[in-house]
Protein backbone atom coordinates (compact mmCIF):
# COMPACT_ATOMS: atom_id res chain seq x y z
CA UNK A 1 0.00 0.00 0.00
CA UNK A 2 2.78 2.47 0.78
CA UNK A 3 4.46 2.14 -2.01
CA UNK A 4 1.51 2.20 -4.20
CA UNK A 5 0.99 6.12 -2.64
CA UNK A 6 4.58 6.92 -3.13
CA UNK A 7 4.10 5.58 -6.51
CA UNK A 8 0.83 8.36 -7.23
CA UNK A 9 1.92 10.80 -5.18
CA UNK A 10 5.68 11.37 -6.41
CA UNK A 11 4.19 12.45 -10.08
CA UNK A 12 2.08 14.87 -8.18
CA UNK A 13 5.42 15.95 -6.45
CA UNK A 14 7.16 16.75 -9.88
CA UNK A 15 4.19 17.94 -11.12
CA UNK A 16 4.21 20.33 -8.48
CA UNK A 17 7.99 21.76 -8.53
CA UNK A 18 7.48 22.63 -12.73
CA UNK A 19 4.68 24.54 -13.97
CA UNK A 20 5.77 28.04 -12.54
CA UNK A 21 9.30 27.92 -13.91
CA UNK A 22 7.33 26.26 -16.71
CA UNK A 23 5.12 29.07 -17.09
CA UNK A 24 7.81 31.47 -16.92
CA UNK A 25 9.40 30.14 -19.89
CA UNK A 26 6.03 29.84 -22.00
CA UNK A 27 5.16 33.76 -21.35
CA UNK A 28 8.96 34.79 -22.32
CA UNK A 29 9.84 32.41 -25.38
CA UNK A 30 6.35 30.99 -26.54
CA UNK A 31 4.54 27.48 -26.12
CA UNK A 32 6.16 25.14 -29.48
CA UNK A 33 9.42 25.34 -27.87
CA UNK A 34 8.81 24.60 -24.18
CA UNK A 35 5.87 22.32 -25.20
CA UNK A 36 8.11 20.03 -27.31
CA UNK A 37 10.85 20.04 -24.37
CA UNK A 38 7.78 18.82 -22.03
CA UNK A 39 6.21 15.64 -24.30
CA UNK A 40 10.22 14.59 -25.33
CA UNK A 41 11.06 14.52 -21.54
CA UNK A 42 7.96 13.06 -20.61
CA UNK A 43 7.83 10.27 -23.42
CA UNK A 44 11.28 9.44 -22.27
CA UNK A 45 9.99 9.09 -18.68
CA UNK A 46 7.19 6.55 -20.10
CA UNK A 47 9.67 4.79 -22.36
CA UNK A 48 11.97 4.01 -18.92
CA UNK A 49 9.04 3.27 -16.29
CA UNK A 50 9.30 -0.17 -16.92
CA UNK A 51 13.24 -0.58 -17.37
CA UNK A 52 13.11 1.53 -13.63
CA UNK A 53 10.63 -0.88 -12.33
CA UNK A 54 12.49 -3.69 -12.54
CA UNK A 55 15.72 -2.01 -10.83
CA UNK A 56 14.59 -0.55 -7.28
CA UNK A 57 11.44 1.64 -5.95
CA UNK A 58 13.76 4.54 -5.97
CA UNK A 59 14.64 4.77 -9.32
CA UNK A 60 10.97 3.95 -10.39
CA UNK A 61 9.82 7.56 -8.38
CA UNK A 62 12.78 9.47 -10.03
CA UNK A 63 10.96 8.40 -13.23
CA UNK A 64 7.59 9.45 -12.42
CA UNK A 65 8.65 12.76 -10.58
CA UNK A 66 10.12 13.14 -14.19
CA UNK A 67 7.37 12.37 -15.80
CA UNK A 68 5.41 15.01 -13.83
CA UNK A 69 7.90 17.34 -13.68
CA UNK A 70 7.81 16.98 -17.87
CA UNK A 71 4.29 17.30 -17.92
CA UNK A 72 3.68 20.33 -15.49
CA UNK A 73 4.41 22.39 -18.12
CA UNK A 74 1.53 21.36 -20.96
CA UNK A 75 -1.20 23.52 -19.65
CA UNK A 76 0.58 26.64 -19.46
CA UNK A 77 1.97 26.68 -22.48
CA UNK A 78 -1.52 25.09 -24.25
CA UNK A 79 -2.79 27.95 -22.21
CA UNK A 80 -0.56 30.98 -23.85
CA UNK A 81 -0.81 29.44 -26.71
CA UNK A 82 -4.80 29.49 -26.69
CA UNK A 83 -4.60 33.13 -25.42
CA UNK A 84 -2.14 34.34 -28.57
CA UNK A 85 -4.14 32.99 -31.23
CA UNK A 86 -7.82 32.77 -30.51
CA UNK A 87 -9.83 35.94 -29.70
CA UNK A 88 -12.20 35.97 -26.79
CA UNK A 89 -15.20 34.68 -28.31
CA UNK A 90 -13.39 31.70 -29.91
CA UNK A 91 -11.50 30.45 -26.51
CA UNK A 92 -13.55 28.30 -24.75
CA UNK A 93 -13.58 26.12 -28.25
CA UNK A 94 -10.14 26.14 -28.45
CA UNK A 95 -9.44 25.27 -25.00
CA UNK A 96 -12.43 22.68 -25.61
CA UNK A 97 -10.51 20.71 -28.41
CA UNK A 98 -7.36 21.18 -26.84
CA UNK A 99 -8.55 19.39 -23.56
CA UNK A 100 -10.36 16.76 -25.83
CA UNK A 101 -7.59 16.06 -27.23
CA UNK A 102 -6.11 15.00 -23.65
CA UNK A 103 -8.96 13.31 -22.57
CA UNK A 104 -9.43 11.14 -26.19
CA UNK A 105 -5.73 10.45 -25.17
CA UNK A 106 -6.77 8.84 -22.03
CA UNK A 107 -9.41 7.13 -23.68
CA UNK A 108 -6.88 5.28 -26.22
CA UNK A 109 -4.81 4.74 -23.50
CA UNK A 110 -6.51 2.78 -21.64
CA UNK A 111 -8.19 0.82 -24.34
CA UNK A 112 -5.28 -0.13 -26.04
CA UNK A 113 -2.79 -0.72 -23.04
CA UNK A 114 -4.42 -4.29 -22.40
CA UNK A 115 -4.02 -5.08 -25.74
CA UNK A 116 -0.47 -3.73 -25.61
CA UNK A 117 0.34 -5.72 -22.54
CA UNK A 118 -1.31 -8.94 -23.57
CA UNK A 119 0.90 -8.76 -27.09
CA UNK A 120 4.49 -7.30 -25.62
CA UNK A 121 4.05 -8.23 -21.66
CA UNK A 122 4.27 -5.17 -19.32
CA UNK A 123 6.61 -2.96 -21.28
CA UNK A 124 4.38 -3.09 -24.03
CA UNK A 125 2.59 0.26 -23.35
CA UNK A 126 5.15 2.07 -22.23
CA UNK A 127 7.75 1.91 -25.10
CA UNK A 128 5.12 2.05 -27.68
CA UNK A 129 3.47 5.65 -25.89
CA UNK A 130 6.99 6.61 -25.26
CA UNK A 131 8.25 5.95 -29.11
CA UNK A 132 5.00 7.90 -29.97
CA UNK A 133 5.86 11.07 -27.67
CA UNK A 134 9.31 11.34 -29.70
CA UNK A 135 6.94 11.26 -33.19
CA UNK A 136 4.84 14.13 -31.68
CA UNK A 137 7.34 15.82 -31.14
CA UNK A 138 8.80 16.00 -34.83
CA UNK A 139 5.34 16.12 -35.83
CA UNK A 140 5.08 19.31 -33.44
CA UNK A 141 8.38 21.20 -34.35
CA UNK A 142 7.06 20.90 -38.01
CA UNK A 143 3.66 22.19 -38.19
CA UNK A 144 2.87 25.27 -34.91
CA UNK A 145 3.95 28.20 -34.07
CA UNK A 146 3.87 29.77 -30.68
CA UNK A 147 1.85 32.96 -31.77
CA UNK A 148 0.63 33.92 -35.28
CA UNK A 149 2.37 36.47 -36.85
CA UNK A 150 5.30 34.00 -36.28
CA UNK A 151 3.72 31.04 -38.61
CA UNK A 152 4.27 30.67 -42.01
CA UNK A 153 1.80 28.49 -42.91
CA UNK A 154 -1.06 31.59 -42.25
CA UNK A 155 -2.66 33.83 -44.35
CA UNK A 156 -2.31 37.05 -44.53
CA UNK A 157 -6.29 37.60 -44.24
CA UNK A 158 -6.71 34.90 -41.17
CA UNK A 159 -3.59 36.87 -39.18
CA UNK A 160 -5.32 40.03 -39.72
CA UNK A 161 -8.82 38.45 -38.45
CA UNK A 162 -7.11 36.94 -35.86
CA UNK A 163 -4.74 40.54 -34.77
CA UNK A 164 -8.34 42.74 -34.94
CA UNK A 165 -10.44 40.16 -32.57
CA UNK A 166 -7.92 39.87 -29.88
CA UNK A 167 -7.17 43.77 -30.15
CA UNK A 168 -10.91 44.39 -29.77
CA UNK A 169 -12.19 41.76 -27.64
CA UNK A 170 -10.19 42.67 -24.20
CA UNK A 171 -8.68 46.25 -23.80
CA UNK A 172 -5.37 45.09 -22.14
CA UNK A 173 -4.48 42.59 -25.14
CA UNK A 174 -2.41 43.93 -27.76
CA UNK A 175 -2.58 43.52 -31.84
CA UNK A 176 1.19 42.69 -31.66
CA UNK A 177 2.28 40.07 -29.16
CA UNK A 178 5.41 40.91 -27.27
CA UNK A 179 7.75 39.29 -25.76
CA UNK A 180 7.74 39.41 -21.58
CA UNK A 181 9.81 39.55 -18.90
CA UNK A 182 10.76 35.97 -17.56
CA UNK A 183 10.56 37.47 -13.93
CA UNK A 184 6.89 38.21 -14.11
CA UNK A 185 4.90 40.38 -11.23
CA UNK A 186 4.40 37.69 -8.94
CA UNK A 187 3.63 40.08 -6.15
CA UNK A 188 0.88 41.81 -8.28
CA UNK A 189 -0.53 38.89 -9.14
CA UNK A 190 -1.28 37.24 -6.01
CA UNK A 191 -2.29 40.73 -4.96
CA UNK A 192 -5.85 40.19 -6.92
CA UNK A 193 -8.75 38.29 -5.70
CA UNK A 194 -9.31 36.34 -9.57
CA UNK A 195 -5.94 34.78 -8.88
CA UNK A 196 -6.89 33.31 -5.27
CA UNK A 197 -10.80 32.41 -6.59
CA UNK A 198 -8.98 30.89 -9.66
CA UNK A 199 -6.29 29.03 -7.33
CA UNK A 200 -9.48 27.67 -5.03
CA UNK A 201 -11.41 26.64 -8.15
CA UNK A 202 -8.31 24.60 -9.99
CA UNK A 203 -7.25 22.97 -6.41
CA UNK A 204 -10.82 21.81 -5.91
CA UNK A 205 -11.39 20.64 -9.40
CA UNK A 206 -7.77 18.98 -9.20
CA UNK A 207 -8.73 17.34 -5.99
CA UNK A 208 -11.42 15.17 -8.00
CA UNK A 209 -9.66 14.85 -11.06
CA UNK A 210 -6.42 13.39 -10.49
CA UNK A 211 -7.83 10.70 -7.85
CA UNK A 212 -10.57 9.49 -10.38
CA UNK A 213 -7.81 9.76 -12.85
CA UNK A 214 -4.95 7.79 -10.96
CA UNK A 215 -7.39 5.35 -9.52
CA UNK A 216 -10.79 4.60 -11.73
CA UNK A 217 -9.20 1.24 -12.62
CA UNK A 218 -8.70 0.05 -9.32
CA UNK A 219 -11.98 1.34 -8.23
CA UNK A 220 -13.55 -1.14 -10.72
CA UNK A 221 -11.00 -3.86 -9.88
CA UNK A 222 -11.34 -3.29 -5.56
CA UNK A 223 -15.05 -2.62 -6.05
CA UNK A 224 -16.86 -4.81 -8.05
CA UNK A 225 -13.69 -7.18 -8.48
CA UNK A 226 -13.91 -6.53 -12.47
CA UNK A 227 -10.53 -8.01 -13.79
CA UNK A 228 -8.12 -4.97 -14.51
CA UNK A 229 -8.24 -5.42 -18.27
CA UNK A 230 -11.99 -4.90 -18.55
CA UNK A 231 -11.30 -2.26 -15.70
CA UNK A 232 -9.56 -0.20 -18.33
CA UNK A 233 -13.01 -0.68 -20.77
CA UNK A 234 -15.00 0.99 -18.35
CA UNK A 235 -12.62 3.17 -17.61
CA UNK A 236 -12.24 4.66 -21.10
CA UNK A 237 -15.52 5.42 -22.03
CA UNK A 238 -16.13 8.48 -19.33
CA UNK A 239 -13.18 10.03 -20.84
CA UNK A 240 -14.32 9.47 -24.65
CA UNK A 241 -17.47 11.69 -23.03
CA UNK A 242 -15.99 13.97 -21.89
CA UNK A 243 -13.85 14.86 -25.30
CA UNK A 244 -17.25 15.16 -26.77
CA UNK A 245 -18.32 17.49 -23.60
CA UNK A 246 -15.53 19.56 -23.87
CA UNK A 247 -16.19 21.22 -27.60
CA UNK A 248 -19.72 21.10 -26.42
CA UNK A 249 -19.68 22.79 -23.60
CA UNK A 250 -17.25 25.74 -25.40
CA UNK A 251 -19.62 25.79 -27.97
CA UNK A 252 -21.93 26.94 -25.97
CA UNK A 253 -19.73 29.42 -23.89
CA UNK A 254 -18.68 30.88 -27.19
CA UNK A 255 -22.39 31.44 -28.37
CA UNK A 256 -23.67 32.71 -24.87
CA UNK A 257 -20.87 35.22 -25.04
CA UNK A 258 -21.65 36.16 -28.75
CA UNK A 259 -25.50 36.67 -28.39
CA UNK A 260 -24.21 39.32 -25.12
CA UNK A 261 -24.56 37.49 -22.12
CA UNK A 262 -21.47 39.26 -20.05
CA UNK A 263 -17.98 36.93 -20.09
CA UNK A 264 -18.02 37.08 -16.27
CA UNK A 265 -22.06 35.19 -16.15
CA UNK A 266 -20.64 33.21 -18.51
CA UNK A 267 -17.90 32.21 -16.98
CA UNK A 268 -19.35 31.52 -13.29
CA UNK A 269 -22.09 29.70 -15.25
CA UNK A 270 -19.81 27.50 -16.71
CA UNK A 271 -18.09 26.69 -13.51
CA UNK A 272 -21.09 26.11 -11.19
CA UNK A 273 -22.36 22.76 -14.25
CA UNK A 274 -18.59 22.11 -13.79
CA UNK A 275 -18.76 21.59 -10.02
CA UNK A 276 -22.02 20.86 -9.09
CA UNK A 277 -22.77 18.59 -11.76
CA UNK A 278 -19.92 15.92 -11.02
CA UNK A 279 -20.84 16.50 -7.48
CA UNK A 280 -24.08 15.25 -6.90
CA UNK A 281 -22.71 12.43 -9.42
CA UNK A 282 -20.56 10.83 -7.07
CA UNK A 283 -22.98 11.02 -4.46
CA UNK A 284 -24.79 8.74 -7.02
CA UNK A 285 -22.00 6.48 -7.69
CA UNK A 286 -21.39 5.61 -4.10
CA UNK A 287 -25.22 3.98 -4.31
CA UNK A 288 -23.80 1.73 -7.52
CA UNK A 289 -24.35 -2.06 -6.74
CA UNK A 290 -22.53 -2.81 -10.26
CA UNK A 291 -19.78 -1.50 -12.60
CA UNK A 292 -22.22 -0.61 -15.52
CA UNK A 293 -24.42 1.91 -13.21
CA UNK A 294 -20.75 2.59 -12.12
CA UNK A 295 -19.45 3.68 -14.86
CA UNK A 296 -22.95 5.36 -16.06
CA UNK A 297 -22.60 7.73 -13.36
CA UNK A 298 -18.70 8.55 -13.50
CA UNK A 299 -19.29 9.09 -17.32
CA UNK A 300 -22.01 11.96 -16.77
CA UNK A 301 -19.85 13.07 -14.24
CA UNK A 302 -17.18 13.49 -16.29
CA UNK A 303 -19.29 14.92 -18.95
CA UNK A 304 -20.72 17.35 -16.77
CA UNK A 305 -16.74 18.34 -15.56
CA UNK A 306 -16.05 19.33 -18.87
CA UNK A 307 -17.63 22.54 -18.74
CA UNK A 308 -15.85 24.31 -15.63
CA UNK A 309 -12.74 23.78 -18.42
CA UNK A 310 -15.18 27.13 -19.98
CA UNK A 311 -15.04 28.44 -16.83
CA UNK A 312 -12.02 29.10 -14.89
CA UNK A 313 -9.51 27.21 -17.48
CA UNK A 314 -10.38 29.87 -19.99
CA UNK A 315 -10.56 32.88 -17.53
CA UNK A 316 -7.12 32.25 -17.01
CA UNK A 317 -6.25 33.80 -20.38
CA UNK A 318 -8.53 36.90 -19.52
CA UNK A 319 -7.48 37.79 -16.30
CA UNK A 320 -4.01 38.45 -17.20
CA UNK A 321 -3.13 37.33 -20.80
CA UNK A 322 0.59 38.42 -21.15
CA UNK A 323 1.02 35.80 -17.97
CA UNK A 324 -1.74 33.49 -18.45
CA UNK A 325 1.61 30.65 -18.78
CA UNK A 326 3.07 31.35 -15.43
CA UNK A 327 -0.33 32.18 -14.07
CA UNK A 328 -1.60 28.87 -14.86
CA UNK A 329 1.67 27.54 -13.64
CA UNK A 330 1.24 29.08 -10.09
CA UNK A 331 -2.35 27.81 -9.51
CA UNK A 332 -1.58 24.23 -10.93
CA UNK A 333 1.55 23.99 -8.44
CA UNK A 334 -0.23 24.82 -5.29
CA UNK A 335 -3.13 22.79 -6.59
CA UNK A 336 -0.86 20.27 -7.39
CA UNK A 337 0.50 20.31 -3.79
CA UNK A 338 -2.36 19.62 -1.83
CA UNK A 339 -3.55 16.63 -3.76
CA UNK A 340 0.32 15.42 -3.83
CA UNK A 341 0.54 15.96 0.05
CA UNK A 342 -2.73 14.39 0.85
CA UNK A 343 -1.50 11.17 -1.56
CA UNK A 344 1.26 10.69 0.76
CA UNK A 345 -0.35 11.47 4.13
CA UNK A 346 -3.32 9.41 3.67
CA UNK A 347 -3.95 7.17 0.94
Amino acid sequence: MFDGCAYQSSFLWGYFASPIAGGMLVDHYGGKVVMAWGVALWSLATFLTPFAAENSLLALLAVRALLGIAEGVALPSMNNMVARWFPQTERARAVGISMAGFQLGCALGLSLSPILMSQGGIFGPFVIFGLSGFLWVLVWLSATSSTPDQSPQISQYELEYILNKRQNSVAVETAKTKKVKVIPPFRRLFSKMPTWSLIVANSMHSWGFFIVLSWMPIYFNSVYHVDLRHAAWFSAVPWAVMAIMNYMSGLLSDMMIQSGTSVTLTRKIMQTIGFVGPGVCLIGLATAKNPSVGAAWLTVAFGLKSFSHSGFLVNLQEIAPKYSGVLHGMISSLSRKRVGIVYTLVL
